[in-house]
């Protein structure tokens, strides 16, 4: 990712040495839009996207850990300890954390993903000062006590057998699973009811203290915000809670994912009494950080991305065989995957994983229409602009940039990268991305001639 403008700042201490870097990154339009960053002592950085028009804020803390970075006996600890930063600090609650920010009509939440988690706040923009002193209390100030952890237990417990009650997420991690193996990349962000009644008070304490170094951290916020004034107050909070330097900085782990991609044509078959089947059907696709993944977009979007897409037509309108059948990607630090699901009955799982190789191999070997590439263009770029409509999706969008790309691009900047993608990009990807053997993941009742089936789908 590029960024258009970077004029930079540094404000000198009595002592005459920078303590902190200010960077405008993205100018905006008359101020509106503008997106800056400031790095503190110790390396947190701090991004702000200032817009004056609305009136509320998004205030986030990103961290550079996610399940990928977790060791087997670890496997669930990231998730864990997001559920048990709410659990109290010493200057608050768990109620306490909570009803601040109900009192003023906000939201709180967090989420854990493979190689991030991240907390955040939406709240009126008179509201700001509050949102960011409980969500840096949270993230500085946690207890972790030993109690918490085994009250928290069952919550995550009961977390995943919710989770596992729904197939159609179920398979998604079963896919993981088949292309990844028993690593970091094919274990589940939740961890398992064996790995998460194992955890221990000190295993995940030691996890937190590793991991939510400032260094690993990133600061976002949007809207109605003054960059100066959000930069104050984070680094007061963080200051008092004495967090904002550290000696034992640990460096963010490598990741090494493309060594762990399996052999294609793998099948994993997990038999269940359910009405439909779940299915997903893919291949290695392209890392976060290739270019071709404006590409991929694209082609990902004609293929599987809406009503009008090859699959839905072809799965749905023209064969009502399937009510859900879409295509997506994956992109991780160095790798990626691409999936085709589909939820069908049991027993036209062959016709529909028949008529998905069939469009797969069309599009890898004839390409798409020009027509076809330049409805995807069309619709994955109002897609962008119409899903960062909101505070939340900017903090997002520039939380998620600076951890993961270290550089900001602005929304004309995507939309322009979208529409000079050619139909020869695309062509050319979809060669190198669906010309692959695929692997094979399924939930449902099978019978023992139908596994055997599935298994010959992809050979």
């Amino acid at each position: 990712m590029t960024s258009r403008s970077s004029r930079a700042t540094a404000r000198p201490s009595s002592e005459g040495r920078a303590v902190a870097r200010t960077q405008t990154l993205l100018p905006g339009r008359d101020g509106i839009g503008t997106v800056r960053r400031t790095t503190l002592p110790g390396g947190l950085r701090i991004v702000t996207e200032t817009l004056p028009s609305v009136r509320s804020a998004t205030f986030g803390i990103w961290a550079h850990v996610g399940s990928r970075d977790e060791t087997p006996t670890l496997n669930g600890a990231t998730h864990y300890l997001e559920h048990l930063l709410f659990k109290g600090t010493h200057k608050r609650s768990a109620l306490d954390i909570s009803a601040a920010i109900d009192a003023v009509g906000g939201e709180m939440n967090a989420f854990t993903a493979k190689e991030y988690t991240c907390y955040y706040a939406r709240v009126l923009d008179t509201d700001l000062p509050l949102a960011i002193d409980v969500v840096c209390d949270m993230l500085t100030g946690s207890l972790i006590l030993e109690e918490d952890v085994d009250a928290e237990r069952g919550v995550i417990l009961e977390e995943i057998a919710m989770t596992e009650d729904d197939p159609g997420d179920v398979v998604h991690e079963l896919f993981a699973q088949t292309m990844f193996g028993d690593t970091p990349l094919g274990r589940p962000v939740l961890g398992t009811v064996d790995t998460v009644n194992a955890l221990t008070r000190g295993q995940i304490a030691r996890f937190y203290k590793k991991h939510y170094d400032p260094t690993h951290l990133v600061v976002a916020a949007a809207g109605n915000v003054d960059h100066a004034t959000v930069v104050r107050q984070v680094r007061r909070a963080f200051e008092k809670a004495g967090a904002l330097t550290r000696t034992d900085s640990t460096p963010v782990a490598p990741r090494d994912g493309l060594r762990t991609l399996r052999a294609a044509g793998r099948v994993e078959l997990l038999n269940r009494k359910t009405e439909q089947a779940h299915v997903v059907l893919g291949m290695p696709g392209l890392a976060r950080t290739d270019e071709r993944r404006w590409a991929l977009g694209v082609l990902n979007t004609a293929l599987g991305g809406g009503m009008s897409s090859r699959l839905f037509q072809e799965v749905r309108e023209k064969r009502g065989l399937a009510y859900s059948v879409y295509s997506y990607t994956s992109g991780f630090a160095d790798c990626g995957l691409f999936g085709v699901y589909a939820g069908c009955r049991p027993g036209q799982v062959h016709d529909v994983l028949k008529i998905c190789r069939d469009e797969l191999h069309k599009v890898a070997t004839e390409g798409l229409t020009d027509d076809e590439i330049a409805r995807a263009v069309g619709q994955l770029s109002g897609s962008t602009v119409l899903g960062l409509e909101d505070t939340g999706a900017l903090m997002n969008r520039i939380g998620k940039s600076e951890l993961c790309w270290g550089t900001q691009m602005s929304v004309d900047d995507m939309l322009d990268r979208i529409a000079a993608v050619t139909p020869d990009e695309v062509r050319e990807v979809a060669r190198d991305v669906l010309d692959q053997r695929p692997s094979l993941s399924v939930i449902g009742p099978l019978k023992d001639k139908q596994a055997d089936r599935l298994h010959q789908a992809v050979s």
